[in-house]
């Protein structure tokens, strides 16, 4: 099994996944160091966490108090880092003077679930790939103020909420209708936005012509796990030895949270925003939402044999049902 995990005998910590380009990368740090691991699918991952979690500290700085968090806190840090990490963000409203461009977008993560966001011009769709958007469309770009202004003008008039949980984006991954239904979404809503266009709409900010982006493809969505022949399956557009159908197989389990020598090891079929879909022993799909994984010490696990030997399966974690099921109990 191949495994992007670095040895944590030299102090890296995972800081998560990053999409700065249209494939995920594991971003790593160990003091002021930064590294990264691009992830491709198909390929193995395996790791066991060791230890106690850490705070991951704020705006790049190692948190000064060492704290030890929550292994179920999706942010990873402790209180002050978080207020630090806060203050200092887009969403707070404190760079009022910001010379830069931004953009607002319009974001489908699922039927009946769309949002209106900001982001920076020269972030490109990376923000987007981030929040895990199916499909996406620019709607206009200007000064922060007047980017700000216009999202929450929408968000009132369209009724749209300002953020969209996870736990929601994950439990329809697996059920997306077609790209013309994705695509006629994100269309519709545009169409609802640009209607507003002169109605608090700040003259500032211009508006960019609907041009609708789909992510599926980029997020493996569309790829499913090789067949147990080990022959792959071809659709048109699909490149050599990938096996595809409609969509990738619905994760039913995602990772609550790790502990002290918890072991997650599989195959990556898709990625989405912060979350990892592996393909595990047992011919499911478990998702591993990479903010619970920052702040960890990792210890590299390199064969599959080797974790089924240690824990008689792929995965030694709590885990929780996906759509709002019990948790699991037990350690996996």
């Amino acid at each position: 099994m191949t495994c992007a995990v670095r040895e944590s005998g030299g102090g890296w910590r995972c800081a998560g996944v990053r999409w700065p380009r249209e494939v995920p990368e594991l971003g790593w740090s160990r003091g002021g160091d930064r590294r990264v691991s691009v992830l491709a699918y198909g390929a193995g991952l395996g790791f066991r966490a060791v230890g106690e979690r850490h705070c991951v500290g704020a705006r790049g700085n190692v948190c000064p108090l060492g704290a030890v968090v929550p292994g179920r806190s999706t942010g990873g840090r402790c209180a002050e880092c978080a207020r630090l990490d806060r203050a200092h963000s887009v969403a707070a409203d404190t760079m009022a003077d910001d010379p830069r461009t931004y953009r607002v977008y319009l974001a489908w993560f699922g039927p009946g679930m769309v949002k209106v966001g900001i982001t920076g011009e020269e972030r490109g769709a990376a923000r987007l790939r981030e929040q895990g958007a199916v499909a996406f469309s620019w709607l206009g770009c200007g000064p922060l103020m007047a980017a700000r202004r216009t999202e929450e003008v929408l968000r009132a008039a369209l009724g749209v909420p300002d953020r969209i949980p996870y736990a929601k984006k994950r439990a329809v991954r697996g059920q997306l209708p077609g790209a013309g239904e994705r695509a006629g979404a994100v269309a519709e809503l545009y169409a609802r936005a640009a209607a507003l266009e002169g109605r608090g709409w700040p003259e500032s900010l211009e508006r960019l012509p609907l041009e609708v982006v789909d992510q599926v493809g980029i997020f493996g969505l569309d790829r499913a796990p090789d067949p147990p022949s080990g022959r792959s399956v071809r659709e048109g557009g699909t490149a050599p030895g990938r096996s595809v159908r409609e969509s990738a197989p619905a994760p039913v389990r995602s990772v609550r949270e790790l502990v002290d020598g918890g072991v997650v090891a599989g195959r990556l079929v898709a990625a989405a925003g912060p979350d990892l879909h592996l393909a595990v022993a047992d011919g499911g799909v478990v998702v591993l939402d990479t903010r619970l994984i920052t702040g960890w010490d990792l210890t590299a696990v390199t064969r599959a044999t080797e974790v089924r030997e240690v824990t008689g399966s792929d995965v030694r974690v709590p885990l929780i049902d996906i759509g709002g099921g019990g948790v699991q109990g037990g350690l996996f």
